[in-house]
């Protein structure tokens, strides 16, 4: 039951979804919480970012193209977001706005999930905000043979050179032994949604393939990938474990394991 005290959460991205309406909700109710999760969109986000302190929302969850543009409305800056310039996460505490990345935790826990050997050569294709918690993450995991490729030279150049890695021009005749897409191609409803983010010839030589693309769960890349035999991981992952930590701070309250799972599972069939 909605009422006056029921603490508004939110998200703001550019193509809003469900993932995070079905996800929060899932175990705000689960777990007897009076909260409750709405997302939006925005063609001016230093206003939506005032409304959520003007408003008293709690927490406000910050997607693609909004996780840098965001930064200068907000009133502190967590580490975990400064080291990256890029948020994800906006916690509401009386009015002080503090921003947070949990992709990046997410994207360092999937790497010690999955032990991937920081000797690995890796080529992250991306140059956006998820793009540096993605570097960043496998930076400070210790991977050193790690280039960056990038259809905007300016902002692949200065990621690369952000974390002293190598700018690649194009992916001409490259290999590596971790392929990281961080780009929207396989994104639903882009105007790219079948193509591949690599070429066969690269995933075929590839070990593992890691695609940030949560919408569809089973991007082109992912498909083709597991088709092939490759070790896969997804966007749904990634998706869930930050998501996971931005309901740690809106609420004080992690969630068991199990119920993770539920609202993972209970988002998967909503969709």
């Amino acid at each position: 039951m909605i009422n006056k005290d029921t603490t508004l959460c939110i998200s703001l991205s550019g193509r809003p979804s469900n993932n995070g309406t079905y996800f929060h909700n899932y175990l705000y109710q689960k777990l007897g919480l009076n909260y409750i999760y709405k997302a939006f969109t925005t063609n001016n986000i230093g206003d939506a970012v005032k409304g959520v302190r003007a408003l008293g929302i709690r927490g406000c969850a910050v997607s693609m193209p909004f996780k840098e543009s965001c930064m200068p409305f907000v009133d502190e800056i967590d580490p975990s977001a400064q080291a990256i310039e890029s948020v994800n996460t906006i916690v509401n505490n009386g009015g002080h706005l503090v921003a947070y990345n949990t992709d990046y935790i997410a994207i360092a826990k999937l790497i010690e999930k999955y032990q991937l050997d920081k000797h690995s050569s890796v080529i992250v294709q991306g140059s956006g905000g998820m793009a540096k918690a993605v570097v960043a993450a496998f930076k400070n995991a210790g991977f050193t043979q790690l280039k960056i490729y990038a259809r905007n030279a300016e902002t692949g150049g200065y990621l690369a050179n952000l974390y002293g890695y190598q700018y690649l021009a194009d992916l001409n005749d490259q290999q590596a032994d971790i392929l990281v897409n961080v780009t929207p191609i396989g994104m639903q409803g882009g105007k790219e949604e079948f193509d591949l983010a690599f070429p066969e010839p690269m995933i075929a030589q590839a070990n593992v393939i890691f695609d940030v693309v949560a919408m569809p769960a089973e991007t082109p890349l992912i498909q083709y990938a597991r088709e092939q035999g490759k070790q896969i991981i997804s966007g749904e992952e990634v998706l869930t474990l930050q998501a996971v930590e931005q309901f740690v701070l809106y609420t004080q309250q992690r969630p068991s394991d199990e119920l993770i799972a539920e609202a993972r599972d209970f988002t998967k069939a909503h969709l």
